[in-house]
This record gives structure tokens, C-alpha cells and sequence, in this order.
């Protein structure tokens, strides 16, 4: 597997996908076409999680992401958590600002239905 680095835009997160277990999203992600900008990096993620690392880390610190950005973050998350059910350690971490309760909401909207412990870092 090759390391993936995606510099962020104005629309699209900064994305690292590292084979030694490291997978970090950061930043806006409102894509004008969710699917062409997250179909490689599912792909990516469905391929690791077949093999993964005995650690994996996932950061996420979206500041804001639009619906069709939530369903791929929803899928990446329900990929990696196949980790954890496998033995795996899977250590998830969402950050959120200060006082940003919808971003808040939506990561312990994915810890519940994805039954995934999920630690949640307020920053300021």
C-alpha cells in the first residue's frame, strides 16, 4: 500500500492515509462531488482494513463537512471499525472547537450506530 497525502482546499479536507496506521481527515469538506473525491479514499481504507497494522489511529478534525461528505465519512469509519472486531487495536479520535455542539453530535452519532469507541478533544 502507498502513503496518500491529499493537501486540503477550500473544499476538500487535508487527508493522510498512512500504511503504518496512521489515517488523519482535516479541515472542510464540502466537495461539489462527494463520491469522486472519497471513492479512492474508501478504496484505500477498504484495502488496509483487509490487513491492517496491529495499531491503527484515526484523527478526525473536520471543522465542517456537508451530507454527502457524512456518508463517506460514515463508510470509512464503519470499515475501520471491522479493526477492532478482528482483535485489532482501533483508536479514534474527533476533535471538535469549542463550542461546536453539530460537529460534536455528529461523531457521537457515528459512535453510537457504529457500536465504536470514539474519544472526543475539544480544542479551542
Amino acid at each position: 500500500m502507498e502513503l496518500v497525502n491529499l493537501e486540503g482546499t477550500k473544499k476538500t479536507p487535508d487527508v493522510t492515509l498512512d500504511p503504518t496506521g496512521k489515517i488523519k481527515l482535516g479541515g472542510r469538506s464540502i466537495p461539489e462531488d462527494a463520491s469522486k473525491f472519497f471513492n479512492a479514499i474508501l478504496a484505500w481504507v477498504v484495502e488496509y482494513a483487509s490487513s491492517p497494522k496491529d495499531s491503527t489511529r484515526v484523527d478526525i478534525a473536520l471543522e465542517y463537512f456537508n451530507s454527502g461528505s457524512a456518508k463517506y465519512v460514515m463508510q470509512i469509519l464503519r470499515e475501520l471499525s471491522e479493526i477492532k472486531q478482528n482483535g485489532k487495536e482501533l483508536i479514534v479520535n474527533w476533535y471538535y472547537e469549542e463550542g461546536d455542539d453539530d460537529i460534536l453530535e455528529r461523531g457521537e452519532y457515528y459512535a453510537s450506530i457504529l457500536n465504536l469507541d470514539i474519544n472526543f478533544i475539544e480544542t479551542e
